[in-house]
């Protein structure tokens, strides 16, 4: 079994027997962070570029763990201290960091199609780690793989995506994915923060918080995207969470017990109260967990295209 693609550009780009043979490698990936020498030398001979032209804790951090974890050589590149404030192209700099013999770039980059730009004017492996408010592949990856490891199957589930969708790269793949393992999509939030086609993605929107979490079996927790704001979407962020925030008494209303799930950072408070983040309902940290696993099983797949590329 092998993955259909080269790259993880957007989950839209590969195929529900991708997804699978992601997690069911990525099943085997989690049996070896969780022993005492949680590494394993099956990327001994490759080396990963990690390019982040726009912040990111969690994401680098995760993607730069799983790379160790495989025994691969890592080069840490950002933009902020770079040529790329010198005027430098997006090609050039890629093509610099290749001629140092790279086998796989992970790039996260704020214009949307950033990555697919790539793939078409270089010859290493492209992992997709967030452009713009487009695709973000590896942390729809996660958040499914999670359903599946606590509900058993994503197949037949509802799942709400409640938030600021409009300027969510997360909302995006996971509808992507969530719908092509079979599961059922709604989105929730302020009409403002929906964009105009998403009814045309076959999600529907449901503007009261209540009725989304009494429908749902899983509900994923956006936070409100200010820096991607040029205006204000909505009054006051105090309305927005009287609205569109989950807490302790708004849970234990539901005729159900439901599955939260956050893609972080959390805003405390705002979309979700610490009491419900950290509750036996909340699925986040193992959402953390899993991202290492999930992008080992990434970086390990498209590297044996690589090798084979390379023959």
């Amino acid at each position: 079994m092998e993955l259909s693609v080269k790259h993880l550009l957007g989950i839209k780009y590969i195929t529900e027997n991708d997804i699978h043979l992601i997690f069911e490698t990525a099943d085997h990936f989690k049996e070896v962070i969780n022993r005492p020498i949680k590494k394993v030398p099956s990327l001994r001979d490759i080396t990963i570029a990690n390019l982040f032209f726009e912040n990111s804790t969690r994401t680098r951090l995760s993607f730069e763990l799983a790379e160790k974890r495989l025994s691969a050589d890592v080069v840490n590149f950002s933009a902020a201290s770079s040529s790329v404030k010198k005027g430098e192209t997006l090609v050039d700099t890629v093509n610099n960091i290749l001629s140092m013999k790279v086998d796989m770039v992970v790039i996260r980059h704020p214009n949307p199609g950033a990555g697919v730009f790539l793939s078409k004017n270089i010859s290493a492996s492209i992992v997709n780690a967030g452009d713009g408010a487009h695709e973000h592949p590896t942390q729809a990856l996660l958040d499914c793989f999670s359903i599946r490891e606590r509900l058993g199957d994503v197949a037949r589930k509802k799942v709400v995506i409640v938030g600021d969708i409009l300027h969510s790269r997360v909302a995006l793949s996971n509808i992507f994915a969530l719908q092509k393992l079979g599961a059922t999509v709604k989105v929730c939030g302020p009409k403002t923060l929906m964009p105009k086609f998403i009814e045309s993605l076959g999600v529907s929107y449901e503007p009261n918080l209540k009725k989304a979490l009494n429908w749902c079996d899983v509900a994923n927790m956006l936070r409100v995207q200010n820096e991607r704001m040029d205006i204000s979407y909505f009054p006051s962020t105090r309305e927005y969470t009287q609205q569109y925030g989950v807490n302790k008494k708004l849970l234990e209303s539901l005729d159900k017990e439901i599955i939260l799930m956050h893609p972080g950072p959390i805003n405390r408070g705002v979309e979700i109260t610490s009491d419900v983040a950290d509750s036996k309902q909340s699925i986040i940290l193992d959402q953390v967990q899993n991202g290492v696993a999930v992008r080992m099983a990434v970086l390990y797949l498209l590297a044996s295209k690589i090798e084979r590329n390379a023959d």
